[in-house]
């Protein structure tokens, strides 16, 4: 297998994932933001919630609709560039995939018609169920995605089968309720609600800024400072049970994270910072602070947390025992099944340990013949490149905290300050509104990239995965892809910063029509008029 093929299979696959992961974070948290402001409109009745719902509800569609056009690209990708891996788990990961794309196409995209197009042709309740409805499609769109990809960071709920060389579903119910899926869930949806309110307090800021629709920023950063504190704490504290069912699922990759190379006695210390050398095996001026990690990776102060080399020695005996299951598997398809209770007795007590066989494929053809250097350099391959973890994760990590920091403060001057807000802090409202996009890449590319070198992790290695192309096909596919994705990015930019300094639509005739109403109910109670005190946003 060409290093190269590989190599070139996957950064194309990254940048078609991370850069369609621009758009999912905001439709998640900009849909339930909307649907919220439509809630106080119907609520109150006021017409400065139906046109923030607008407003709002025109930046989702946009960021919506490149979201959906990405989303299909990257789907075809399992086909084009890893159908290796798509004939080995097609039938667990398939699944999730189709209910997946049936939500986005046949429920979301059919209710954001509906949104946009149904204002004068629904009642106000039918309206807003149409908008929650929109909400939901997109955050359970989020969910069965998230169910595929857990499976991959931890498969469960399937067998191999021998015979046909496929993964086969034994339990729906276990790959749904995979815990490692879940916590992906709630995990990603929440950054997304940060993404959203953090874009929301943002743009709301520039336009007090300006001195423009102040009735509808001011609104707007109430909504988004509340709303995005929830989220940054539910980040954080659902981040710490991510790493937890890493700790239990995946200790090479959090041993990465940690640049944890030798298992420390119980509770571990946690690095700060340092400079991690795989060649070395150590973290250079590293910066410890003793017990933290034991009691975040274990919850406990007694349970130890392994380290690289550990692990590595572990995954020698792995691969032993998947040689012995690979004996197993070759008699058992040379003799099409009919085999001695012997051979597939013994072939079932190491076929869990199968996948780590396959990474000898890299070096010989035939596991078998694999020389004592080849078991030990395979059993080497399964530590991932740790620098750019170790540092990814401290930056996204770094960046939640900021953000809980940010929406406090907000929420604290919105709620005891009048709704004042200094131009410093409302200048870097402005400026940090790329920074959650930036946390959640940093996300994706810790989970994605501490998992090498596993496409499903002790399953099936990622050089193992791909599809027999040439290199010219994957340098021409990825010319493409980046010269199309630039130009959609473009696009969008363009349309957002547009609909931005455009501003909300104002309903004239039913402002009007509120404000003659409110005016009379304000008479009637205490035979006053406040006419021209009265305005639109009250």
């Amino acid at each position: 297998m060409e290093i190269g093929l590989v190599e070139l299979s996957r950064l194309q696959f990254a940048m078609t994932a991370m850069y369609h992961f621009l758009f999912v974070p905001l439709t998640l948290g900009l849909s339930i933001i909307v649907a919220i402001m439509e809630t106080v409109y119907v609520m109150t009745n006021r017409p400065i919630w139906r046109q923030m719902t607008k407003f709002w509800g025109t930046l989702f569609g946009i960021n919506f609709v490149l979201g959906v056009a990405t989303g299909i690209t990257m789907e075809f990708q399992f086909g084009m560039n890893w159908s290796y891996y798509s004939h080995y788990v097609g039938d667990i990961f398939g699944a999730p995939l189709a209910i997946e794309g049936m939500m986005a196409f046949f429920l979301e995209a059919t209710f954001v018609g509906l949104f946009f197009f149904g204002w004068d042709k629904l009642s106000k309740r039918g309206h807003l169920t149409v908008t929650w409805l929109v909400a939901i499609g997109s955050n359970f769109s989020a969910l069965w995605i998230l169910i595929a990809n857990g499976w991959m960071q931890h498969p469960v709920g399937a067998v191999f089968n021998p015979v046909t060389m496929r993964m086969e579903m034994t339990s729906f119910y276990e790959v749904v309720f995979n815990g490692v899926a879940q916590a992906k869930f709630v995990h990603t949806v929440s950054a997304g609600y940060v993404t959203a309110s953090v874009f929301v307090l943002g743009v709301s800021s520039w336009y007090l800024l300006k001195g423009r629709h102040i009735d509808l920023a001011k609104r707007s950063i109430a909504i988004a400072c509340s709303f995005g504190l929830a989220s940054a704490l539910s980040v954080i504290v659902l981040g710490d049970e991510s790493g937890y069912d890493a700790t239990l699922n995946q200790k090479m990759k959090l041993a990465a994270i940690e640049g944890m190379w030798n298992t420390e006695p119980a509770p571990a210390s946690f690095t700060l910072i340092g400079f991690p050398d795989n060649e070395a095996r150590e973290t250079h001026y590293a910066v410890h602070i003793p017990a933290m990690m034991g009691l975040i990776g274990t919850r406990s102060l007694n349970t130890v947390i392994p380290g690289v080399n550990e692990l590595v020695a572990k995954a020698e005996d792995s691969i032993r025992r998947g040689i012995v299951a690979y004996d197993g598997l070759m008699q058992i398809r040379a003799a099409k099944g009919e085999v001695s209770p012997e051979v597939k007795a013994k072939f079932e007590e190491n076929s869990d340990d199968l996948g780590y066989a396959f990474l000898l494929k890299r070096y010989v053809d035939d596991p078998r013949q694999a020389t004592e250097a080849q078991i030990v350099k395979a059993a080497n391959d399964t530590v991932p490149l740790v620098w750019p973890i170790f540092w990814a994760f401290r930056f996204m990590v770094g960046l939640g905290f900021a953000f809980l920091a940010v929406m406090l403060y907000f929420f604290y001057r919105a709620n005891w300050r009048n709704m004042t807000f200094p131009r410093p802090a409302l200048w870097m409202a402005v400026l940090i509104i790329p920074t959650p996009w930036i946390a959640a890449e940093l996300g994706w590319f810790v989970s994605e990239f501490g998992r090498q070198p596993w496409t499903v992790d002790g399953v099936l290695p990622t050089a193992l995965s791909v599809s027999n192309l040439t290199i010219a096909d994957l340098l021409i596919t990825l010319a493409g892809f980046v010269t199309f994705y630039s130009v959609l990015f473009v696009v969008e930019m363009a349309l957002m910063l547009k609909f931005i300094r455009k501003g909300p639509y104002m309903d004239v005739a039913e402002t009007a029509t509120w404000k003659l109403k409110h005016e009379h109910r304000l008479s009637t109670h205490d035979g006053n008029v406040p006419g021209a005190n009265a305005t639109p946003a009250e």
